[in-house]
Protein backbone atom coordinates (compact mmCIF):
# COMPACT_ATOMS: atom_id res chain seq x y z
CA UNK A 1 0.00 0.00 0.00
CA UNK A 2 3.05 2.16 0.88
CA UNK A 3 4.23 1.67 -2.60
CA UNK A 4 1.46 2.93 -4.19
CA UNK A 5 0.62 5.63 -2.26
CA UNK A 6 4.49 6.56 -3.07
CA UNK A 7 3.97 6.10 -6.64
CA UNK A 8 1.20 8.34 -6.75
CA UNK A 9 2.61 11.06 -4.64
CA UNK A 10 5.59 11.08 -7.19
CA UNK A 11 3.39 11.55 -10.07
CA UNK A 12 1.80 14.51 -8.74
CA UNK A 13 4.92 16.33 -7.93
CA UNK A 14 5.95 15.32 -11.75
CA UNK A 15 2.52 17.17 -12.94
CA UNK A 16 2.02 19.77 -10.64
CA UNK A 17 5.35 20.70 -9.34
CA UNK A 18 7.90 20.32 -11.76
CA UNK A 19 9.03 22.57 -14.05
CA UNK A 20 10.55 20.60 -16.81
CA UNK A 21 9.36 20.32 -20.44
CA UNK A 22 7.77 16.72 -20.16
CA UNK A 23 5.74 17.63 -16.77
CA UNK A 24 4.43 20.38 -19.39
CA UNK A 25 3.62 18.12 -22.34
CA UNK A 26 2.00 15.15 -20.12
CA UNK A 27 0.51 17.65 -18.06
CA UNK A 28 -1.22 18.92 -21.58
CA UNK A 29 -2.23 15.64 -22.81
CA UNK A 30 -3.86 14.75 -20.10
CA UNK A 31 -5.75 18.12 -19.99
CA UNK A 32 -7.37 17.61 -23.43
CA UNK A 33 -8.05 13.95 -22.41
CA UNK A 34 -10.11 15.22 -20.35
CA UNK A 35 -11.93 17.69 -21.98
CA UNK A 36 -12.41 16.06 -24.85
CA UNK A 37 -13.41 13.05 -23.57
CA UNK A 38 -14.92 13.75 -20.27
CA UNK A 39 -16.25 17.17 -19.84
CA UNK A 40 -17.50 17.78 -23.14
CA UNK A 41 -19.14 14.62 -23.23
CA UNK A 42 -20.65 15.67 -19.60
CA UNK A 43 -21.58 18.61 -20.79
CA UNK A 44 -23.17 18.07 -23.81
CA UNK A 45 -25.58 14.93 -21.82
CA UNK A 46 -26.21 17.62 -19.38
CA UNK A 47 -27.47 20.11 -22.30
CA UNK A 48 -30.39 18.10 -23.58
CA UNK A 49 -28.03 15.44 -25.27
CA UNK A 50 -26.28 17.46 -27.88
CA UNK A 51 -23.29 15.88 -29.59
CA UNK A 52 -21.89 19.75 -29.88
CA UNK A 53 -22.66 21.38 -26.58
CA UNK A 54 -20.60 24.50 -27.74
CA UNK A 55 -19.32 25.58 -31.00
CA UNK A 56 -17.09 28.33 -31.98
CA UNK A 57 -18.51 30.65 -34.89
CA UNK A 58 -15.64 30.26 -37.85
CA UNK A 59 -17.84 32.56 -40.06
CA UNK A 60 -19.26 36.22 -40.30
CA UNK A 61 -22.91 35.17 -42.18
CA UNK A 62 -24.12 36.05 -38.32
CA UNK A 63 -22.41 39.32 -38.11
CA UNK A 64 -24.28 42.51 -37.75
CA UNK A 65 -21.16 44.35 -38.67
CA UNK A 66 -21.27 46.79 -35.76
CA UNK A 67 -24.51 47.91 -36.66
CA UNK A 68 -27.16 48.98 -33.95
CA UNK A 69 -30.21 46.66 -34.58
CA UNK A 70 -32.42 49.77 -35.84
CA UNK A 71 -29.78 50.55 -38.28
CA UNK A 72 -29.51 47.14 -39.21
CA UNK A 73 -33.26 46.30 -39.74
CA UNK A 74 -33.30 48.94 -42.16
CA UNK A 75 -30.87 47.88 -43.92
CA UNK A 76 -31.84 44.44 -44.37
CA UNK A 77 -35.68 44.45 -43.78
CA UNK A 78 -36.59 44.05 -47.11
CA UNK A 79 -36.17 40.08 -46.94
CA UNK A 80 -37.25 39.61 -43.87
CA UNK A 81 -40.96 41.42 -44.28
CA UNK A 82 -41.11 39.22 -47.57
CA UNK A 83 -40.62 36.23 -45.74
CA UNK A 84 -43.17 37.20 -42.82
CA UNK A 85 -40.85 38.28 -40.56
CA UNK A 86 -41.49 42.29 -38.86
CA UNK A 87 -39.22 44.26 -36.86
CA UNK A 88 -41.62 44.02 -34.36
CA UNK A 89 -40.79 40.42 -34.00
CA UNK A 90 -37.30 40.19 -34.59
CA UNK A 91 -36.55 42.56 -32.27
CA UNK A 92 -37.95 39.61 -29.65
CA UNK A 93 -35.54 37.25 -31.11
CA UNK A 94 -32.71 35.45 -29.34
CA UNK A 95 -29.45 37.37 -30.70
CA UNK A 96 -30.88 40.28 -32.26
CA UNK A 97 -28.12 41.90 -32.71
CA UNK A 98 -26.16 39.09 -34.56
CA UNK A 99 -22.83 37.66 -33.00
CA UNK A 100 -19.62 38.12 -34.39
CA UNK A 101 -16.43 35.81 -35.95
CA UNK A 102 -14.79 33.94 -32.82
CA UNK A 103 -17.83 34.19 -30.29
CA UNK A 104 -18.87 30.85 -28.31
CA UNK A 105 -22.05 29.56 -28.86
CA UNK A 106 -23.51 27.31 -26.41
CA UNK A 107 -26.09 24.82 -27.60
CA UNK A 108 -28.97 22.96 -26.22
CA UNK A 109 -30.35 20.02 -27.99
CA UNK A 110 -34.14 20.54 -29.40
CA UNK A 111 -36.14 18.92 -31.42
CA UNK A 112 -37.74 20.81 -34.30
CA UNK A 113 -41.15 20.38 -33.07
CA UNK A 114 -39.31 23.38 -29.67
CA UNK A 115 -37.65 25.63 -32.10
CA UNK A 116 -39.42 28.62 -32.93
CA UNK A 117 -38.98 31.02 -36.04
CA UNK A 118 -36.31 33.11 -34.54
CA UNK A 119 -34.17 30.83 -33.22
CA UNK A 120 -30.62 30.55 -33.86
CA UNK A 121 -29.92 26.61 -34.23
CA UNK A 122 -26.12 24.69 -35.76
CA UNK A 123 -27.33 21.96 -38.17
CA UNK A 124 -25.08 19.44 -40.50
CA UNK A 125 -24.89 21.08 -44.10
CA UNK A 126 -23.76 20.16 -47.36
CA UNK A 127 -20.55 22.07 -45.99
CA UNK A 128 -17.33 20.33 -43.70
CA UNK A 129 -18.57 22.24 -40.88
CA UNK A 130 -22.17 22.84 -39.00
CA UNK A 131 -23.83 25.85 -40.15
CA UNK A 132 -24.78 28.29 -37.12
CA UNK A 133 -27.53 30.35 -38.52
CA UNK A 134 -31.32 31.73 -37.62
CA UNK A 135 -34.45 29.75 -38.21
CA UNK A 136 -36.65 31.89 -40.58
CA UNK A 137 -39.27 29.54 -41.21
CA UNK A 138 -41.30 26.04 -39.80
CA UNK A 139 -43.54 23.94 -41.30
CA UNK A 140 -44.95 20.10 -41.09
CA UNK A 141 -44.92 17.79 -43.96
CA UNK A 142 -46.11 14.25 -43.85
CA UNK A 143 -45.69 14.37 -40.51
CA UNK A 144 -41.90 15.69 -40.03
CA UNK A 145 -41.20 19.21 -39.36
CA UNK A 146 -38.80 21.14 -41.03
CA UNK A 147 -36.71 24.18 -40.65
CA UNK A 148 -35.29 27.12 -43.20
CA UNK A 149 -32.50 28.87 -41.88
CA UNK A 150 -30.59 32.02 -42.88
CA UNK A 151 -27.36 33.84 -41.81
CA UNK A 152 -28.14 37.27 -40.78
CA UNK A 153 -25.47 38.66 -43.09
CA UNK A 154 -26.63 36.63 -45.80
CA UNK A 155 -29.10 38.10 -48.73
CA UNK A 156 -30.82 35.29 -48.88
CA UNK A 157 -31.05 31.28 -47.65
CA UNK A 158 -28.88 29.27 -49.46
CA UNK A 159 -30.13 25.46 -51.09
CA UNK A 160 -25.83 25.49 -51.41
CA UNK A 161 -25.80 24.88 -47.54
CA UNK A 162 -29.08 22.44 -47.68
CA UNK A 163 -30.49 25.12 -45.69
CA UNK A 164 -33.99 25.62 -47.28
CA UNK A 165 -35.29 22.47 -45.77
CA UNK A 166 -33.18 21.05 -42.64
CA UNK A 167 -35.02 17.82 -41.55
CA UNK A 168 -34.90 17.05 -37.65
CA UNK A 169 -32.29 14.83 -37.64
CA UNK A 170 -29.91 17.20 -38.91
CA UNK A 171 -30.32 19.82 -35.85
CA UNK A 172 -27.59 19.36 -33.57
CA UNK A 173 -28.99 22.10 -30.89
CA UNK A 174 -30.22 25.74 -29.89
CA UNK A 175 -28.42 28.39 -29.29
CA UNK A 176 -28.78 29.28 -25.66
CA UNK A 177 -25.80 31.69 -24.89
CA UNK A 178 -22.99 33.50 -26.38
CA UNK A 179 -19.52 34.09 -25.14
CA UNK A 180 -17.67 36.61 -27.39
CA UNK A 181 -14.32 36.30 -28.79
CA UNK A 182 -13.61 33.33 -26.77
CA UNK A 183 -13.73 30.94 -30.09
CA UNK A 184 -10.45 32.57 -31.44
CA UNK A 185 -8.33 29.74 -29.54
CA UNK A 186 -10.32 27.26 -30.99
CA UNK A 187 -10.35 29.26 -35.02
CA UNK A 188 -6.40 29.51 -34.08
CA UNK A 189 -5.69 26.16 -33.92
CA UNK A 190 -7.83 24.91 -36.50
CA UNK A 191 -5.95 27.20 -38.49
CA UNK A 192 -2.53 26.31 -37.23
CA UNK A 193 -3.79 22.28 -37.82
CA UNK A 194 -4.58 22.73 -42.21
Amino acid sequence: MVGKKSILKEVWNFLWHDDSLASWIISLVIAFILVKFVFYPGLGLVLGGTSYPVVAVISGSMDHNGADFDSWWEENKNWYISNGINKEDFSDYIFRNGFNKGDIIVLYGSKSEDIKIGDVVVFQSNSHYPIIHRVVDKWLDEEEVYLKTKGDNNRNSYSGLNETKISEDRVIGKSIFRIPLLGWIKIGFTELLR
